[in-house]
């Protein structure tokens, strides 16, 4: 016999049985269970245990359980699209209004009425739904692997040739067979609710619960996703696979100095556009989530600027947080350092009125340690001459309450984030949030004696930050900033390695440390020395040419 905890109570039972017999017992009248956690590492239910352990139930409705959801969703959108259209092909792209948006490659190339597919895909998905077919599992020798994978693009097999398992777990439903990136629910009835829906030049698959598309409700977003996609498709580098075949070929240098050069020139550019209106524009703020790279790109943009003529004065929004006690709480009570009303509105909007009148103003400091701003006789005086711009970085750039009654021609407003555009094969993608996450746990762990434990368990509260106070103002941007390099994950495998196996086991940050493990694993790893001093990715894994 085992001893089994679930739900704080041991059990003893006899070895051999599967998870999902064993929380059973758990089940209620909510949402059904998609997966469970065996001692902080997620697996499907049908996963076998054979030794003492703890379990956790994972419904449908939680974050690790919505993955495993989504993940059932487009296996079965694309089991269903060869039914629609033998030999048409969907290639996986970014997130995208509440799904995931996918191209469209007709098998002859004729162009294809969306509307009409994308109907289609919808029954066909919902016929799927009703007639509840098994996920099965497979492991299969390495060399076997590619013969049975559903790969019309390939992506698959180069992924392949980089494995460092002798044995490639495997998924296999109506027909449609993938490589296994995580757990997966018993059924395809568990995607009830999943949808397609159009979108020029490709479709969406609309998850369970996803709010209704509107039109053209993200088109700035979209059109930043396609530039990033297009440009690592010139580079040769769209899937895991391509960058590991360039890494192990000695071609990273190149593909470095080229995504580099990209990120410089996308910076001039935003340069050329405000000094091209320097006559108006005397504010410049730039937004963005977490670990999106904005102290790098303020000192890039501002190298850019100088060149074109126009000096930046640069203040981080930070300052201007208020004494901790005066800050608003959230739900549950704790300082909301992301609300907007944590920053002392009044006095900012005092001081770019006084800005813009060319007045001297003395900026405040906060102080981190003490939590609240510094004596004001120790604030700094700044005055904003006639060929400047103020450069004012936070999360809060867009939000137009930020600047008071500033004039709109008088601001241009940068939105920078991290938007993942490699995929790890035609079917599969990365989550954008993996990638600034990754980030923030290399910087954390190294230069802010954090360890990944704690940054992990924060994520979520700085995630639904994220949802409230910009998101909503993403599209209110006059241009918008990828800071995603096309390497950066096989670099910072090298450092997140380590810190994600410091994570204790019994840690209940352990369940994402071991998914991130298991993603980074994709990498082949290489060391930071060809990443340029001015990189972006220098601010999270240090030797920057920049001060911070």
């Amino acid at each position: 016999m085992i001893t089994v905890r679930l739900n704080g109570q041991a059990r003893q039972v006899a070895p051999g049985q599967t998870v999902g017999a064993l929380v059973a017992a758990a089940a209620d009248d909510g949402p059904e269970f998609v997966a469970a956690a065996i001692d902080n590492h997620l697996v499907s239910l049908d996963a076998v245990v054979d030794g003492d352990a703890t379990l956790r139930p994972i419904r449908g409705t939680e974050p690790a359980g919505q993955e495993v959801v989504r993940r059932a969703c487009s296996h079965l959108l694309l089991a269903a699209a060869n039914h629609v259209l033998p030999g048409l092909r969907l290639v996986v792209g970014q997130s995208l209004l509440g799904g995931h948006f996918y191209e469209v490659r007709p098998p002859d190339g004729d162009p294809i009425d969306l509307d009409e597919l994308a109907a289609a895909l919808t029954r066909e998905v919902e016929g799927l739904v009703e007639a509840d077919l098994p996920f099965r599992r497979l492991a299969v020798p390495l060399e076997a692997a590619t013969a049975q994978l559903t790969d019309p693009g390939g992506t698959k097999r180069r992924l392949l040739r980089a494995w460092s398992s002798p044995m490639v777990p495997m998924i296999r439903l109506d027909g449609f067979v993938d490589v296994q990136h995580g757990p997966y629910p018993p059924s395809s009835r568990f995607a009830r609710g999943a949808r397609v829906v159009p979108y020029a030049p490709g479709v969406v698959l609309q998850f369970p619960d996803a709010e209704p598309p509107q039109a053209d409700g993200a088109r700035q977003l979209w059109f930043c996703y396609c530039e990033t996609r297009d440009a690592n498709r010139r580079v040769g580098v769209a899937t895991v696979g391509d960058l590991n075949e360039a890494i192990l070929a000695d071609r990273l240098n190149e593909v470095q100095r080229v995504a580099e050069a990209l990120h410089e020139k996308r910076i001039a550019k935003l340069a050329d556009a405000i000094a091209a209106r320097r006559d108006a524009v005397r504010i410049v703020t730039v937004a963005g989530p977490s670990s999106a790279g904005k102290t790098t790109f303020v000192r890039r943009l501002s190298v850019q600027l100088r060149v074109n003529g126009v000096d930046p004065v640069v203040i981080g929004l930070d300052d201007y947080y208020r004494d901790r006690r005066d800050c608003p709480v959230d739900a549950d009570g704790e300082v909301d350092l992301e609300a907007l009303e944590a920053l002392d509105l009044a006095l900012l909007h005092d001081h770019l009125q006084r800005f813009l009148a060319g007045e001297e103003v003395r900026v405040p400091t906060f102080d981190f340690v003490r939590q609240r701003p510094v004596d004001p006789e120790l604030w700094r005086p700044v005055r904003l001459g006639p060929h400047q711009v103020l450069l004012l970085e936070g999360i809060h750039g867009l939000n137009p309450r930020l600047v008071g009654g500033i004039p709109a021609e008088a601001r241009f407003r940068i939105y920078i984030n991290a938007l993942t555009q490699l995929v790890i094969d035609e079917h599969n993608r990365i989550r954008t949030t993996d990638g600034r996450l990754l980030r923030r746990i290399v910087r954390d762990r190294r230069y802010r004696g954090t360890p990944a434990a704690e940054t992990i368990a924060r994520w979520p509260s700085v995630r639904r930050g994220e949802e409230r106070h910009i998101y909503p103002y993403q599209e209110e941007c006059d241009a918008m900033f990828n800071s995603a390099l096309v390497y950066e994950a096989a670099v910072l495998r090298t450092f997140a390695h380590r810190y994600l196996l410091e994570v204790p086991p019994d840690h209940p940050s352990r369940l994402e440390a071991y998914r991130l493990l298991k993603f980074i694993g994709l990498f082949v790893p290489v060391f930071p020395d060809g990443v340029p001093a001015n990189s972006v990715l220098r601010e999270f894994i240090g030797g920057s040419g920049f001060s911070y």
